[in-house]
């Protein structure tokens, strides 16, 4: 081989190491430009993200979010803050580090009243006769956000997260043993009837049961008319319409 076809090989050989060195450098600088705009959408999420949801949304290949994601774990951990990433149940969430639930516990719990808010109370009665639930099911039966007052009821240790959704994946709520002990209670069969407490109870009841079982995942409850066939769209709670413990 002469010495020019020699030299061709080197050249194509350095070529391919370049590449290849290369292609990984961009797929670093990829992912650390979209940590910011994964942040955003993880603080919003009121359930844990997947990997692909995130990656649509950002439009953004899979394994870039990925790297992405991972980056972030190791930046939260490397800098010791107060709270971590995870990725639990398929998808990605906040979490505040167990070191610190003592403390997030008592802040919780500190300054306020034994008894529960009038909001509390109201979403509490909703998952007790419609558990498991979720948080949007709920928010869709009370007509406005609940997030805050089903934080505070998990904080009480009223409720707790009873697995996910078949048909949505999102998380839902029982009440807890502690919930009975508050209540008098042996078990879930000695809740008292609506009917016999609310007027047209009964109606009311088969409705409410009706809407937790049809709102789809955005809150959005869809039925059709038996009468007359026309399709009735029930707009979701607004955004900023929230109960406040």
């Amino acid at each position: 081989m002469s010495d020019n076809e020699w030299n061709e090989v080197a050249v194509d050989e350095q070529g391919a190491h370049e590449t290849a060195d290369g292609s990984p450098r961009v797929r670093a600088e990829r992912a650390e430009r979209l940590e910011g705009a994964l942040e955003a959408l993880l603080l919003m999420a009121e359930e844990a993200m997947p990997t692909a949801t995130l990656a649509e949304a950002v439009q953004a290949p899979v394994d870039v979010v990925e790297l992405a994601l991972t980056n972030l774990v190791d930046f939260y951990d490397r800098s010791e803050r107060g709270f971590e990433l995870r990725k639990v149940g398929g998808g990605w969430r906040y979490w505040t580090r167990a070191e610190h639930a003592d403390l997030i516990s008592a802040w919780v719990v500190s300054g306020q009243s034994n008894k529960l808010s009038q909001a509390a109370l109201e979403t509490l009665s909703v998952i007790a006769y419609l558990q498991p639930i979720s948080r949007a099911r709920v928010s869709a039966v009370r007509g406005v956000n609940v997030d805050g007052v089903v934080r505070t009821l998990l904080a009480r240790g009223l409720v707790s997260e009873a697995g996910t959704d078949e048909q949505t994946g999102a998380t839902v709520f029982s009440t807890t043993d502690y919930f009975l002990e508050r209540m008098g209670l042996s078990s879930l069969e000695e809740l008292p009837p609506l009917a016999p407490h609310l007027p047209d109870a009964s109606a009311l009841e088969q409705e409410l049961s009706q809407l937790a079982a049809t709102v789809d995942v955005d809150g959005v409850d869809e039925s059709v008319d038996a009468q007359s066939g026309d399709a009735h769209h029930d707009a979701a709670p607004h955004e900023g319409m929230e109960d406040h413990e």
